[in-house]
């Protein structure tokens, strides 16, 4: 009868956890804080994974805009919204051609796959200069392409429905618009910090494999909540290569929203994440 109230007396504490969860398993024996990037890094340019990087990026970005905007075309066409995908099907494409194509690009350039994702990782000093500005350039040449495709198939229902160019819908503001492509881009580069998070990789195995997953879904939320206001950019060379093909002077008076918006929310993300969530400046260099 002792033995009995002893046990139920010391409870869980009689058998102690073995193995270590959440922060409490991570060790400095586990994991070091990778050094910055160099601001330059001229090695970079003899390097065929350097090229091979920017070319993974070239053809993700052409896919992308393909498969998007022939999405938003389908429902552009469609007599009414549940004759088509709506909304949602939207939403879908974008979301799910950013999970498939991170997945399949990120161990070869990272899987940026959008200019404001490469600006807030340059922040943070994740990569060269030298590789943002090509990875950003390869970006827009590929949106460009693959808006490009889209028309080509279809080339005057392309002009006649929009061509899948981001305005700001009628009702909101320009300061509306800006706000919310802010927003959004910081949800979109949030996740993709906190998805991509060398110490997260390193306590959990599994962290890498499913970092695809919460980034797809991110930019389907971030669809669903902004297509009414702007169509949704957070996404630089999506807008800037729908805007060249379409070519029309309303798809230009608001064509900055979509740089500077994505490019604000981006660095605010950085920003966020490695001072506050990181506090990577207040570590001591021990």
């Amino acid at each position: 009868m002792e033995g009995k109230e002893e046990d139920v007396r010391v409870g869980a504490n009689k058998f102690p956890e073995r193995q270590p969860i959440g922060t409490s398993a991570q060790t400095d024996k586990d994991y070091k804080e990778p050094p910055p990037a160099p601001l330059f890094e001229p090695g970079e340019l003899s390097s065929w994974s350097f090229w091979r990087a920017g070319i993974a990026e070239f053809i993700a970005t052409f896919l992308f805009l393909y498969i998007t905007v022939l999405t938003v075309m389908g429902v552009k066409r469609a007599p009414n919204m549940c004759a088509s995908v709506g909304i949602q099907g939207i939403a879908w494409a974008f979301g799910g051609m950013i999970f498939a194509l991170v997945y399949c690009t990120a161990g070869i350039s990272g899987g940026h796959i959008n200019p404001a994702v490469t600006f807030g990782l340059f922040l943070a000093r994740k990569l060269s200069l030298t590789r943002a500005l090509f990875y950003i350039i390869m970006q827009c040449l590929g949106a460009i392409c693959g808006a490009g495709v889209v028309k080509g198939f279809q080339p005057n229902p392309y002009q006649t429905l929009g061509g899948g160019a981001n305005t700001v819908a009628h009702g909101y503001t320009k300061g509306s618009g800006l706000g919310a492509e802010i927003i959004g881009t910081f949800v979109l580069v949030y996740t993709v910090f906190s998805a991509t998070d060398a110490k997260r990789s390193a306590r959990d195995s599994h962290v890498p494999i499913l970092a695809p997953l919460p980034i797809g879904f991110a930019v389907f939320l971030v669809h669903l909540a902004t297509i009414p206001i702007t169509g949704t950019g957070i996404n630089p060379a999506r807008s800037l290569g729908a805007a060249i093909i379409y070519n029309k002077d309303h798809a230009w008076d608001d064509h900055w929203i979509f740089w500077v918006g994505p490019f604000v929310g981006a660095a605010l993300a950085a920003l966020y994440h490695q001072l506050v969530i990181r506090a990577i400046p207040f570590k001591s260099s021990s």
